[in-house]
C-alpha cells in the first residue's frame, strides 16, 4: 500500500506541474529557447570575458562606430559627388548618397548595406570621372598638335584631297599661299587689316561658318579656307597666282 501511495503521490504532484505550467502560459518549446538564449549569453561572455551588461555597451560602441562611418562615407561620396557629375553620368551615386542620407534613423542593418553600397558607387564614379580626365587631356594634346604649322598643313592635306579631290600640286600652291599670308599660324593676325587666322579671314568671325571655336582651332580655319578658295577662285593654284599678281586672295 506505501508504494502505490507514494506512486500516487508523485503522479499527482506531476499532473500539479503540468497544471501550473499550463496556467501561466510557460510551454516547454519556450523553456527550451530560454536556456538556449542563456547558454549562449553565457558562451559569449566566456569567450569574451564581458558580462551581460558589458555586452550591450560594446554593441551600443559597436553602432555609434558604424553610424560614424556611415557619416565619413556620405561626406566622400557628397564630395565626389560634387566633382564628378559634370563630367560623367552620376545618377547611381547620386542615389546611394539620398539613400545613406537618413544614416542617423535607419536600423543599423540597413546602415552597414547602404554604407557599402556608396562606397562602391564612389570607387565607380572616381575611376569614370578619371577616365574622362584621361580623355580631356589626350583631346588637348592632340589638339595642340595640330594647331602647330605642321599639323595644319597635315589637316589641311587630308582635307583638301578629301573634300575637293586636290593632289600634292595643288596642296604646293595652298602651302606657299598660306605660308605668305600667316606662316601657318592660327593665332596670326594682320596689325594694319585685322585679318585673322591661317587663310586671314576678313573679318576673322567670317570663320565660325566652319565652327564656332575658329579662333582656337587650327583644322577650323583650314575648313573655312579651303571652302572660300573652292568658291572664289576654284583651286589653291588660282588663289596663289591672284595673290602673286596683287599681293592678296
Amino acid at each position: 500500500m506505501r508504494r502505490i501511495g507514494r506512486r500516487r503521490l508523485a503522479a499527482g504532484a506531476a499532473v500539479l506541474a503540468v497544471g501550473v505550467v499550463a496556467g501561466t502560459g510557460f510551454t516547454l518549446q519556450s523553456a527550451l529557447a530560454s536556456q538556449d538564449r542563456i547558454a549562449q549569453t553565457a558562451a559569449l561572455t566566456e569567450a569574451t570575458g564581458l558580462r551581460h551588461d558589458q555586452l550591450g555597451a560594446y554593441a551600443s560602441i559597436a553602432e555609434a562606430k558604424t553610424r560614424a562611418q556611415a557619416e565619413d562615407t556620405l561626406t566622400l561620396a557628397s564630395d565626389t559627388l560634387a566633382q564628378v557629375e559634370t563630367k560623367v553620368d552620376a545618377g547611381a551615386l547620386a542615389a546611394s548618397v539620398a539613400s545613406l542620407g537618413d544614416y542617423k534613423t535607419l536600423p543599423i542593418d540597413t546602415v552597414v548595406e547602404l554604407t557599402q553600397q556608396t562606397r562602391a558607387e564612389t570607387a565607380k564614379a572616381m575611376e569614370a570621372a578619371e577616365a574622362h580626365d584621361r580623355a580631356e587631356a589626350e583631346r588637348a594634346a592632340a589638339q595642340a598638335r595640330a594647331n602647330t604649322p605642321d599639323g595644319a598643313r597635315a589637316t589641311a592635306r587630308d582635307l583638301a584631297a578629301s573634300n575637293y579631290g586636290w593632289g600634292d600640286d595643288q596642296f604646293q600652291c595652298l602651302d606657299q599661299l598660306w605660308t605668305k599670308e600667316s606662316g601657318w599660324n592660327y593665332l596670326a593676325v594682320n596689325s594694319s587689316s585685322g585679318a585673322t587666322g591661317i587663310p586671314q579671314a576678313l573679318p576673322g568671325d567670317k570663320m565660325a561658318t566652319a565652327g564656332s571655336d575658329w579662333a582656337t582651332n587650327a583644322a577650323t580655319q583650314v575648313a573655312w579656307g579651303l571652302g572660300y578658295i573652292a568658291s572664289a577662285y576654284g583651286t589653291p593654284c588660282s588663289a596663289w597666282g591672284h595673290s602673286q599678281s596683287v599681293n592678296w586672295y
